[in-house]
């Protein structure tokens, strides 16, 4: 025996689009340097950005670090994960956190590599992708570092400024000869 609804018994409810949140991701540069503040910020030893762009298309930016016990290493992999979801990206996948010896998360251009210290200083990755530019990863987040940087972009402007300004009493300067 089989029963049928009365379509009467179904309310129609109508339904709106409601805009979703869209974040502008920031760059792999960027965010590689963030996974090294998190683990930096987490007590991460040994931390590493390697830039990669010119050497594979497989990735852009390889974050290195090292945790001195399995705690500290998912603290790591776990403050790294909610960091970069914060500013929009999404984990593709993650392998070796069962073990806890090496941990990779995939971020699609950047991949974050967490170590015990035996692990480490067996693969050698630093030593396997020599060829690799660092990034000074510390100066992204030195106030010390940001606040010259902006001092010699405002210089920079003021320089374009005083050029506009003198061709400007140059011409003044034609108007009244």
């Amino acid at each position: 025996m089989s029963r049928t609804i009365s379509p009467s018994v179904f309310t129609p409810i109508e339904v709106t689009s409601t805009p979703v949140p869209r974040f502008e991701l920031i760059s792999g540069h960027d965010r590689a340097c963030l996974a090294a503040k998190v683990a930096a910020d987490n007590k991460g030893k040994d931390i590493l950005v390697l830039d990669l762009r010119g050497i594979t298309p497989m990735f852009d930016y390889f974050v290195l670090s090292t945790g001195s016990s399995r705690r500290q290493v998912h603290t790591i992999v776990e403050e790294t994960d909610a960091a970069l979801r914060d500013v929009g990206d999404t984990r593709m996948s993650v392998e070796g956190y069962d073990t806890s010896k090496w941990i990779v998360q995939d971020y699609g251009d950047v991949l974050t590599h967490t170590f015990d210290p035996d692990t480490r200083d067996y693969y050698k990755l630093e030593e396997l992708w020599a060829d690799a530019k660092r990034v000074d990863w510390e100066r992204e987040f030195d106030p010390e570092s940001i606040a010259h940087d902006a001092e010699v972009e405002e210089l920079d402007e003021d320089d374009e400024v005083d050029v506009e300004d003198d061709e400007d009493e140059d011409e003044l300067g034609d108007a009244k000869a």
